[in-house]
Parts: structure tokens; C-alpha cells; sequence
């Protein structure tokens, strides 16, 4: 998912700050939250992205809903929407987020699969891939698809290994449309 530069430099803000005021662990964790949030309330996010609600209105919505977080995320959270980029609330805590955990040497997993599978097959294929560090530490998203028929789709950070069966069928089509 591409980030945009708003995302990217109000993040890059905050955590500057954080350091500076040593909240860092602290607002990461209420990221985490603000992300959740955002993504599991449909309302809120229609909330958040009608123009025609002036800015005060988003603002005291945003401080009762998010009352329980540090002044430092309330503070940057009004900042956000006063801004008129509340669209981008979402974007900014994952990417505050992302960019804590790439300090702190997380790699960031996607291992997609046609059916649901278990944790010895994910450490194989996780242990088989030259593109993880086992002996690091990493976030494991799952996601289950059943277009690609079988095998597995991973992907680290910009890298990816298509070991999916549809993919396969695929290249054997083209070498029959070839000859």
C-alpha cells in the first residue's frame, strides 16, 4: 500500500517528538489503537470525511472518542483535523507505526494462501525464504485468498515470492500461447 507524503512527514513529526519527549513506546501503543479504531468504525470514517461538518465538530467527536490516549496523541490528532487531513488519520498512525517498528529492526511479513494453513507450515516457508530473517523479529500478516488455487504469495517489505499455483498456470499458458 503506497503512503502519501502527508502520511510520511506528519509521522516523521511525531516521532521526532516522541523522541525528544521520550513517549516514543507510549504513543506507539495508542497508534496501534487509533488504527484499530479507524479501521473497525465505518461511521467514524464517514464521520471524519463529510465536508460540510466544520472542523470544531471533528474535533470534540475525536476527543471523546479518543480520551483515553496521551495529550501528545490528542494533541497531534486535533492538529490532523484541523488541518483539513483527517482523511489521513489512518495513514499517519500506521506509518508512525511502521516507522517505530523498522527502528527497532521489525520486518514486516504478508504470506497469502489459498486455505487456512498451520504454524509448522508457515515457519517452513518462512525458514525456506532467503528473504527473512528468521533471528529477527517479525509482524506476520496472514491473508487468506482463494484465487491463487494454492502454494503461497510472500512478501517482505518491497520483495515478493509468487509460489502460488495460479501464477504457475499462468506461465504455463503463456508458453503454449508461445509456441
Amino acid at each position: 500500500m503506497l503512503t502519501s507524503k502527508v502520511a510520511k512527514r506528519y509521522a516523521q513529526g511525531l516521532l521526532d517528538f516522541t523522541n525528544e519527549t521520550s513517549q516514543t513506546a507510549t504513543v506507539f501503543s495508542e497508534m496501534k489503537d487509533v488504527v484499530k479504531v479507524m479501521a473497525e468504525s465505518k461511521d467514524l470514517n464517514k464521520f471524519f470525511l463529510t465536508p460540510y461538518i466544520d472542523s470544531k465538530k471533528k474535533i470534540e467527536v475525536a476527543s471523546e472518542i479518543f480520551k483515553g490516549l496521551s495529550q501528545s496523541s490528542q494533541n497531534l490528532i486535533k492538529l490532523v483535523i484541523k488541518q483539513g487531513r483527517e482523511s489521513q488519520l489512518r495513514n499517519i498512525a500506521q506509518e508512525f507505526i511502521n516507522k517505530v517498528e523498522d527502528i527497532n529492526g521489525v520486518q514486516r511479513l504478508t504470506l497469502t494462501t489459498a486455505t487456512e494453513i498451520s504454524n509448522a507450515n508457515i515457519e517452513e516457508i518462512l525458514k525456506s525464504s532467503n528473504l527473512v530473517n528468521t533471528s529477527a523479529n517479525f509482524d506476520l500478516k496472514r491473508i487468506i485468498n482463494p484465487e491463487i488455487l494454492g502454494g503461497y504469495i510472500l512478501r517482505v517489505g518491497d520483495q515478493q515470492i509468487d509460489a502460488s499455483v495460479k501464477t504457475k498456470l499462468n506461465q504455463v499458458k503463456k508458453g503454449f500461447q508461445l509456441n
